[in-house]
C-alpha cells in the first residue's frame, strides 16, 4: 500500500494524446492521479465531468489532475471528447500503475468475488511525495473533497 509521506510510484503511460505521460512531467504541481475503473460509466463519468468542472479552482492551486483506467487511449479520447473533460487521461492496459498503486485487486458485488479498479485517488505534493490518499472512493462529491484536501494540504 504506497504511504503517505513515502515517494509516489513511478509511472509511465500513454495519455489520451498518444504521449509517453510521467509522473517527472508534472514536477513543481500537486498532481491529483485518480484510478477508476471504465470510461463513459455512470460513476466514472460523474467523478470526471466533477473534476473537469473544478480545472479553474484547481489550476490555481497548482495542480493537475490525471485519470488512469484500464481503458485504450482511444476510448480515453472519445470520452474525453464526449463530456468535454479537463483532465489528462493515461491508459495502463497492463495494469502495472494501478497495481503499484494498490488500485487493482478483489472486489465484491452482490456477494461475487472479481478483479477490478479500486476507485482510489492521490494527492501528490510538488516535489513527488504522497500527500493523502482515498481508497474505495464514491464517486459523487468526491472531487470537491478533494479540493477540500489539496487547499488544507496548501495551508500547512
Amino acid at each position: 500500500m504506497p504511504i503517505i509521506g513515502n515517494a509516489a510510484p513511478t509511472l509511465s503511460l500513454l495519455s489520451h494524446e498518444g504521449k509517453q505521460t510521467t509522473l517527472e512531467d508534472y514536477q513543481g504541481k500537486w498532481v491529483i492521479l485518480y484510478f477508476y475503473p471504465k470510461d463513459d460509466t455512470p460513476g466514472c463519468t460523474v467523478e470526471a465531468c466533477d473534476f473537469s468542472s473544478l480545472h479553474e479552482q484547481l489550476s490555481s492551486c497548482n495542480a493537475v489532475v490525471i485519470g488512469v483506467s484500464p481503458d485504450s487511449v482511444e476510448s480515453h479520447q472519445a470520452f474525453i471528447e464526449k463530456h468535454k473533460l479537463k483532465v489528462t487521461l493515461l491508459s495502463d492496459p497492463e495494469k502495472n500503475t494501478l497495481k503499484a498503486y494498490k488500485a487493482w485487486g478483489v472486489k465484491k458485488n452482490y456477494g461475487k468475488e472479481y478483479e477490478g479498479v479500486i476507485r482510489s485517488t492521490f494527492i501528490i505534493s510538488p516535489d513527488g511525495m504522497l500527500a493523502h490518499v482515498w481508497h474505495n472512493v464514491r464517486a459523487k462529491g468526491h472531487a470537491d473533497r478533494v479540493r477540500s484536501k489539496l487547499e488544507e494540504l496548501q495551508t500547512i
